[in-house]
């Protein structure tokens, strides 16, 4: 099962090297891992996900917690709204173009650059969905792709570092 994991960190040098260090030497394998600032300046939010059993995953977690820099781990699996943000660069010419862009009105993705050769996709979802839309923009051959991860937050009124 995959997990998604939030973590608050002290926003300083290091950290995120002991964080997916203790994946690696748990031969763990992390599947997305995001990082970024929060709104206090001094705190940053690690987002990962993992693919694992409940007692792996409640192990990794327990050691993270003990990690001087770490604020707060918590699985926030069940009870979040995650997307990642995926760019596709797509070859197209006059003859693939509109359907192209077709596909990436179906999937409500933005056309983000147009050139004579190609068309570069900008999709925001889950990850089923932007996996979906590589799948139909394979075929026209994808010249160079990339993904942020995902990013979660749980719903509601709870959150990483609520008192």
């Amino acid at each position: 099962m995959k997990y998604i994991i939030g973590i608050l960190v002290q926003n300083h040098a290091g950290v995120l090297s002991r964080v997916s260090g203790l994946f690696s030497r748990r031969g763990f394998n992390i599947d997305s891992l995001a990082v970024g600032p929060t709104q206090d300046e001094d705190v940053s939010r690690i987002t990962i996900v993992v693919d694992g059993d409940e007692y792996i995953v409640d192990q990794v977690m327990k050691q993270l917690g003990k990690l001087i820099d770490v604020i707060e781990v918590k699985d926030i699996t069940a009870n979040s709204v995650a997307r990642e943000l995926v760019l596709i660069k797509v070859n197209a010419d006059s003859k693939t173009r509109s359907e192209i862009m077709q596909i990436a009105n179906v999937f409500q993705a933005k056309v983000v650059d147009i050139t004579t050769e190609f068309i570069t996709i900008e999709a925001t979802g889950k990850s089923n969905k932007t996996l979906a839309l590589e799948e139909m923009l394979r075929q026209f051959g994808i010249k160079e792709m990339v993904r942020t991860g995902v990013v979660a937050i749980e719903r509601g009124d709870k959150s990483l570092g609520q008192q």
